[in-house]
């Protein structure tokens, strides 16, 4: 009952900004029309109010991407239990969001991502399919805006490689997580010779810098856990310390 009244106490503060959705998109827009705290040319789409959620949709909710067609295995690789509470930081259209509702039951799912279309969308269509355990949160480029100790899961996927300030991402990451939380992070293998041209010019490094940089952030290497799915991606599991 414990942790169901703290969720419920959680969802509430945050669905006092999620109630103002429009007061947030005209802060999120001002912020970018006066350079404080802007996303960089990579990520300012995504803060576009005239961004269509249908384009990506079509471009994240596809078989032929990867972290999508391997979802079932994805899922079994985070291992969420009812009652668990989970951030889905850079969550997208939201796909990710809607299986964790189902996996977590009485606990909570808190829909982070910097795009206001995107949060519009996911609070949506939470609403149109009866999600009750499912928060949208705006964030900041540098900080998922999360409570401290308010989930004890944290999910990033194919989304780590777009953090702008990733020590400043990480850090309010690691205050979200009650001690001992788990992180998973999905990216892309980046090797030369070996990776596509595309992966080579949007990921900024390799696996091996990404788990450098969360670790020096306060997390502990768990494990690699292979994706059978997965040619292009890997997964990383960490603790927080």
């Amino acid at each position: 009952m414990r942790r169901v009244g703290l969720s419920l106490l959680l969802a509430s503060m945050l669905s006092l900004g999620c109630a103002a959705q429009s007061e947030a998109e005209q802060a999120a827009a001002g912020a970018v029309a006066a350079g404080a705290d802007a996303p960089s040319e990579l990520n300012a789409r995504f803060v576009d109010p005239e961004m269509d959620v249908d384009e990506w949709i079509g471009r994240f909710e596809v078989e032929s991407r990867e972290v999508f067609a391997a979802r079932d295995e994805v899922m079994a690789a985070v291992g969420l239990s009812a009652g668990d509470r989970i951030a889905d930081i850079g969550a997208g259209t939201g796909f990710y969001t809607r299986l964790f509702s189902e996996a977590v039951g009485d606990g909570w799912v808190y829909a982070v991502d910097i795009s206001p279309r995107f949060i519009e969308h996911i609070n949506a269509s939470a609403g149109r399919d009866g999600l009750q355990n499912v928060t949208g949160v705006l964030s900041r480029v540098d900080s998922v805006m999360l409570p401290p100790a308010s989930v004890n899961h944290a999910f990033i996927c194919d989304t780590y490689h777009h953090f702008d300030t990733p020590a400043d991402t990480l850090a309010s990451i690691h205050a979200a997580l009650e001690p001992g939380g788990m992180l998973t992070v999905i990216d892309f293998e980046r090797i030369e010779g070996v990776s596509s041209d595309w992966i080579m010019g949007h990921v900024r490094a390799g696996k091996e810098v990404f788990r450098a940089e969360i670790e020096a952030a306060g997390f502990a290497f768990v494990e690699e856990i292979e994706i059978e799915g997965f040619e292009q991606n890997y997964l990383l599991k960490f603790r927080r310390k």
